[in-house]
């Protein structure tokens, strides 16, 4: 088995096809929607998803999410982090 590529800061990721980024009135917060249910995302994995559109590098996603969040320690990290889990996970590519 090759081993895995990390996710790099000049790629442009976007939700897995059939995967549906919405916010949720009654529960207050963005749930991811996909063939086989719905997921329910704290704020910050919302935040990360909905600037994710295939087009924007994930170095722009950090910068967008480092200026509505300015002086977040950790914040590029905290972002890849996530968007490695997320990947594992199937939600993007």
């Amino acid at each position: 088995m090759p081993p895995v590529k990390l996710i790099e800061c000049d790629q442009a990721l976007s939700l897995r096809r059939g995967f549906r980024l919405c916010w949720e009135h009654r529960q207050a917060c963005h749930v991811l929607q996909h063939p086989a249910g719905v997921i329910e995302l704290n704020a910050s994995a919302g935040w990360v998803l909905e600037l994710l559109d295939g087009q924007r590098s994930v170095a722009a996603v950090i910068e967008r999410l480092a200026q509505r969040f300015p002086g977040a320690p950790g914040l590029a990290e905290d972002v890849l982090a996530f968007l490695e889990v997320a990947r594992a996970k199937s939600w993007v590519e």
